[in-house]
């Protein structure tokens, strides 16, 4: 069957952006549309174009008899802007407080649009090169952080507060909890992790950073290292945290009824594409 270039690029641009960071052969697409080698590069070079002027991400072709191109995802200086101040806005709602100064975030967390941007940031501003996985938390942490796997290609580990017979035999520990102080224990089965991986833990919320700090050590048990957190809200009390070096999307204090939140305004620094120079011919 012929298809149309429209109808080609229409395709293309779907594959890619359902698959991001995953590499496919002009051999596949080639095959898939029944088109020569030449005509697919013309297609490509149409869809790298309107993504890189609608800043949707960066289309790159990576040479080579094992090349082939792959759509990774980039969130702009705007976008980033945009989607944050909209997400501080709504949190301000003071029905959101609840006893104890708690936030009630859940309508967010679980919301898939709001969640998919959100691991598309994250993938934009941390460095996965040489990641094996990505790492959370349950429960509520889960949702951004399968996001952010799906962004960066990565699968998904997720430590358990309980062991879990199904999972076969477990390593837990007792960590600090950072809102608390109490003691409390996480558990990972011994096959979660390959020996000697590199990890990025993502979280949704963090005060002290008592939960993120037991991961990493947690971790190490594992002999896996950390090469980067990101967390979708850190509050500005306590400055100190138990951990360094991560990266939050948005920073919050309750004072009362009053909720201060504004974006990290790091994030907001321009994560715009790079042109690539590359020849879309592989």
């Amino acid at each position: 069957m012929k298809f149309k270039r429209t109808e080609r690029i229409g395709a293309i641009v779907k594959i890619l952006s359902d698959n991001p960071n995953k590499i496919y052969t002009l051999s596949y697409f080639t095959n898939r549309f029944n088109a020569a080698k030449s005509t697919i590069s013309e297609d490509l070079l149409v869809v790298k174009s309107v993504f890189e002027k609608l800043h949707l991400g960066k289309v790159i072709t990576i040479s080579g008899a094992a090349g082939g191109v792959k759509y990774i995802p980039k969130t702009s200086k705007q976008e980033n802007a945009e989607f944050l101040m909209e997400l501080c806005n709504r949190i301000k709602d003071e029905g959101r407080i609840l006893s104890g100064g708690f936030l009630y975030l859940i309508d967010l967390i679980y919301d898939p649009g709001t969640v998919s941007k959100i691991g598309k940031i994250f993938a934009s501003n941390i460095d996965y090169t040489d990641a094996d996985y990505v790492v959370t938390m349950e429960t509520k942490g889960i949702p951004m952080a399968l996001m952010t796997a799906n962004a960066m290609n990565l699968p998904l580990v997720i430590i358990r507060k309980d062991i879990k017979v199904s999972e076969g035999p477990t390593l837990s520990m007792t960590y600090v909890s950072g809102n608390s102080g109490k003691l409390e224990s996480m558990s990972l089965p011994r096959k979660a992790l390959k020996p000697d991986s590199k990890v990025i833990i993502i979280d949704d919320f963090m005060r002290g950073g008592g939960t993120i700090k037991g991961m990493i050590d947690l971790m190490k048990e594992f002999s896996a290292e950390v090469i980067g957190i990101g967390v979708f809200i850190s509050t500005m009390k306590p400055e100190e945290k138990m951990v360094e070096d991560y990266i939050s999307l948005i920073q919050l204090d309750v004072q009362g009824n009053e909720i201060i939140v504004e974006p990290n305004r790091d994030i907001l620094a321009d994560t715009e594409p790079e042109e690539d120079t590359e020849d879309m011919y592989i």
